[in-house]
């Protein structure tokens, strides 16, 4: 069932515009986190295959990493490039049910490394690090679901589970996401926002705070049996877009937040 209008709250103090950005610290780069089930030897092996990937990404914003054929052989070796790594208990505070232990209980799997190590894996792959602040992104966007549709400004309330997914997809990339109020939109409806010049957009996010736009759009689709999602990111006087179909929300907007991590790094389009 499609999730667009479900009602989370306590969103407000996450993703408020004008928020100061900092640099992210060693310690916040080069580390991963997973889920995974209990804290057995067999899901904790699996749990760094998963955190090498993400922190590859995190560290270089490339998002092709995964896709080249040597990682195979690193994931492999996963276990090696592993600092130290840490459980926490997802149900800590909940008592163990009649029939489950803590072997099957959910577990944040939090994987700590060393920079040279993911360094030096980095230009393996051909790839590098990026260094710096990581910008924080202005997601200008229209939502549509047969007849309903909305903007998604920090003060739409049918945008509450969308804008804490954006955050969640933002967060393992360290990249800041804030949303307009409606009244930062420059005059811009539904309508305008869609064929907007993102050159306007850019100038937009900067007087609220902050560095870059990422416009899009996402239109429920029944033939696709998930949304359709488009994407557009100026970058080095180039405008880049990008496309994903039949997906849940919170995975269009990893998309998004992949896609934009992949160019404002300088690793080409997503």
């Amino acid at each position: 069932m499609p999730g667009i209008f479900r009602f989370v709250v306590g969103l407000a103090g996450l993703l408020c515009l004008g928020a100061p950005v900092r640099a992210a610290t060693i310690a916040e780069l080069y580390q991963a986190q997973t889920i995974v089930t209990g804290t057995g030897d067999v899901n904790r092996q699996i749990g760094f295959k998963d955190c090498l990937d993400k922190v590859l990404i995190k560290v270089s914003g490339d998002q092709r990493l995964t896709q080249k054929p040597e990682m195979l052989a690193l994931r492999e070796k996963a276990p090696d490039f592993v600092q130290s790594f840490r459980y926490h208990d997802r149900l800590e505070g909940i008592p163990i049910h009649d029939e489950q232990g803590t072997h099957d209980r959910p577990h944040d799997l939090t994987c700590l490394y060393k920079p040279a190590v993911v360094d030096r894996l980095l230009a393996q792959l051909g790839s590098r690090p990026w260094p710096g602040e990581r910008p924080a992104i202005a997601v200008f966007m229209t939502a549509e679901q047969g007849a309903r549709h909305f903007l998604l400004t920090q003060d739409e309330q049918s945008g509450d589970a969308m804008r804490e997914s954006f955050a969640n997809a933002a967060g393992p990339l360290l990249m800041p996401v804030t949303f307009p109020k409606a009244g930062q939109l420059g005059g811009l409806d539904e309508k305008a926002l869609s064929g907007a010049d993102i050159a306007k957009l850019d100038r937009l996010a900067k007087k609220a705070g902050a560095a870059r736009a990422l416009a899009g759009s996402i239109v429920w689709s029944d033939k696709e049996l998930g949304w359709i999602a488009d994407w557009r990111l100026a970058d080095r006087g180039k405008t880049y877009r990008w496309q994903v179909r039949g997906v849940s929300f919170d995975e269009a907007f990893r998309v998004a937040m992949r896609g934009a991590a992949q160019i404002l790094s300088g690793h080409g389009q997503p």
